[in-house]
């Protein structure tokens, strides 16, 4: 089942069709352990708003509410890789080397609920860096109680020249107005998302599609619960929080993004998160 935010409320999506959620809150929504058969006794017995026609004429928000977004580095081989890369005029790259193959994993705040930009909406480049990409992630939603009940996309956006000048500037160059995306929906199944999902992003200029690239989650060196466990290790996330898990997915060194391009991410079984660049 997916479920989706919307300036009308709350909508579950199962088998095509779309229902109207009981529960209201958002916070109160995500926030349950059983989140999948919670989903279920809502809709039971309820008539359907329509399918997927319907929807298309709802304003479908971010996501997200009071949760905390947070985001995970260096969990792909091809991550390390960019980072050392981008890094070794500064001699840092060491770090990011010793953080891939060490017990304790990279995680860092990303921005809070209120920041989060949706699918259809404009997420930023920095206009004192000359090296931005956008980080298609697989992203956790996560209750209280540190249980994963959902999945959805988010686009973690980086200047990849700030960080790549000094590691301690990693928050400068993650974390500014307009940098995090998340979308379209939440994926809740049944099961936890397999292995063999795909992962696939396409950045177009005027029209001309100019890099294009995919990966499977099960490149990924860390466990989803590995990294949620380090996440609420001396923290609380009262209402849930959301944890996006590392790319794979990497421009190539001589690309950078420019205000008017589209992001285009897509992940199996979620949908796909669309954004423009200013």
């Amino acid at each position: 089942m997916q479920v989706y935010k919307t300036t009308n409320g709350i909508v579950i999506v199962h088998e095509g069709q779309c229902y109207a959620a009981r529960e209201n809150n958002w916070d109160l929504f995500i926030n349950r352990d059983n989140l999948y058969s919670a989903m279920q006794e809502e809709i039971a017995g309820q008539p359907a708003l329509g399918g997927f026609d319907w929807l298309g004429r709802q304003q479908i928000l971010a996501p997200v509410g009071n949760q905390e977004v947070w985001a995970a580095g260096v969990t792909y081989l091809r991550s390390k890789a960019a980072r050392m890369e981008e890094s070794k005029e500064s001699g840092a790259s060491v770090f990011y080397d010793k953080v891939y193959d060490a017990e304790r994993p990279e995680l860092f705040f990303k921005g809070t609920g209120n920041r989060v930009i949706g699918t259809g909406g404009t997420v930023r480049i920095r206009k004192d860096s000359n090296w931005n990409v956008p980080e298609p992630e697989l992203t956790l939603v996560v209750t209280s109680s540190s249980k994963i009940v959902g999945y959805s996309i988010g686009n973690d956006m980086s200047s990849r020249d700030i960080e790549g000048e000094n590691p301690l500037y990693l928050p400068q160059a993650k974390v500014y107005d307009g940098s995090a995306a998340l979308g379209p929906c939440i994926l809740v199944p049944r099961e936890p998302i397999p292995g063999t999902t795909t992962i696939a992003m396409q950045i177009e200029r005027e029209g001309t599609a100019l890099f294009s690239g995919s990966t499977t989650i099960d490149r990924m060196k860390r466990s989803h619960t590995e990294l949620v466990e380090f996440l609420f290790r001396e923290y609380s996330h009262p209402v849930g929080c959301y944890l996006m898990t590392g790319t794979c997915v990497v421009p190539e060194n001589d690309f950078t993004l420019q205000s008017g391009d589209r992001v285009t991410i897509q992940i199996d079984g979620i949908g796909i998160l669309i954004n423009t660049i200013a």
